[in-house]
């Protein structure tokens, strides 16, 4: 057996990109219940957008991965189904929420289209795993899936670096 250390690298080595996309919901699933849990006593405009901010710079980088690695690698086969437009107006859908808190006339309004955009993502995020990344594991060879995860790992890495 591997010490602790060791196995954990082993783990992040092979980790396919549909474990890699999960493991970012539970982390921005996380992320959005601490988000809930405050957003009622954010009293002003700025706060919710602020808020707002935290969730678009989350979910762009998360966007730009599902589109550029996972759904490039199957446009043509979700594209029969509808199921790739789906993905992508829920993507728009979501962002469009997100920037219209910046402009809500009313802290009120402002919380009520963030609220709106948590649970948008928290919907799309359902889909992906209910029928998206189970669709890409069984189209896409594993080494693929592993190659697409290690290339998420190192974009991941280079994003986490200081500027």
């Amino acid at each position: 057996m591997l010490p602790p250390k060791r196995r954990s690298v082993k783990v992040m080595r092979d980790m396919k990109i549909t474990e890699a996309l999960v493991a970012e919901h539970t982390i921005f699933l996380t992320v959005f219940d601490q988000i809930e849990r405050v957003l009622p006593s954010l009293a002003t405009h700025t706060e919710v957008s602020t808020m707002a901010s935290l969730v678009e710079g989350l979910l762009e980088s998360h966007a730009k991965t599902e589109t550029n690695m996972a759904y490039l690698a199957l446009d043509h086969v979700l594209e029969q189904n509808g199921e790739l437009k789906r993905m992508h107006q829920d993507h728009h859908e979501i962002d469009d929420r997100l920037r219209k808190v910046h402009t809500a006339k009313t802290c009120a309004e402002a919380r009520k289209l963030l609220k709106s955009a948590l649970l948008a993502s928290r919907e799309h995020f359902q889909l992906e795993e209910r029928s998206v990344f189970p669709f890409i594991e069984k189209v896409l060879q594993k080494d693929t899936l592993v190659e697409l995860g290690q290339t998420w790992l190192q974009r991941s890495a280079l994003r986490a670096q200081p500027a």
